[in-house]
């Protein structure tokens, strides 16, 4: 009988336990990732960091923004179109974050160093947010960052050596607060789907 008993006794803790460890599984599963709209690139390889200088002289690396989501976009102040909605788009999303606005950290490099001087930056950024920084590098430079961005840039020649255009990728990378890579977010996404995506971040 107590040999019966103590069966009895085994086998409920075998199923309890079994039961516990079921329900745990179920728990953890249930917990979803976070609902992107953006292009989930956590993890990633590259794109971790960078060295520049802002356009008012001073030397910047992501840790200078930590405890804020940075979007960073390649481009150019020529550019006539991608560029300045691109800018305008993430200062509509600023506005959108409401108070959690001031946890946004917009940045700009430039693919051409050789007429965006930090000058014409500076002026250049301040159509747009007064918080949001150009970042460039030498020409020398340029090319290393682009590669570990993974950005494609070339010069398109102009009718005069000083009208040329370029050509070059249109998307924006997220970092977390934690200065994480975490999105690439394609061209044309809207302020609103964005604006969501940042939200998720912050929480």
């Amino acid at each position: 009988m107590h040999k019966i008993n103590a069966f009895k006794s085994i086998a409920k803790y075998v199923l309890l336990t079994g039961a516990i460890g079921l329900f745990g599984l179920i728990s953890a599963c249930s917990e979803a990732k976070p609902q992107f709209k953006a292009i989930d690139v956590t993890g990633a390889d590259y794109a971790r960091d960078f060295q520049l200088t802002d356009h008012n002289g001073q030397p910047r690396t992501l840790k200078d923004f930590a405890g804020k989501v940075v979007v960073i976009f390649f481009g150019y102040t020529q550019c006539p179109d991608v560029c300045p909605t691109t800018l305008s788009e993430l200062a509509e999303v600023k506005k959108l974050l409401g108070k959690d606005g001031d946890k946004l950290q917009g940045l700009f490099v430039t693919v051409d160093p050789e007429r965006d001087t930090p000058e014409v930056l500076k002026a250049y950024m301040a159509n747009f947010d007064p918080t949001f920084l150009a970042l460039y590098t030498s020409p020398d430079q340029l090319p290393a960052v682009a590669k570990d961005y993974k950005v494609y840039y070339k010069k398109a020649e102009g009718k005069t050596p000083t009208s040329y255009s370029m050509d070059h990728s249109a998307g924006s990378y997220i970092y977390d607060t934690q200065g994480k890579l975490r999105l690439y977010t394609r061209y044309g996404s809207g302020p609103a789907a964005l604006a969501s995506d940042i939200q998720l971040l912050l929480k």
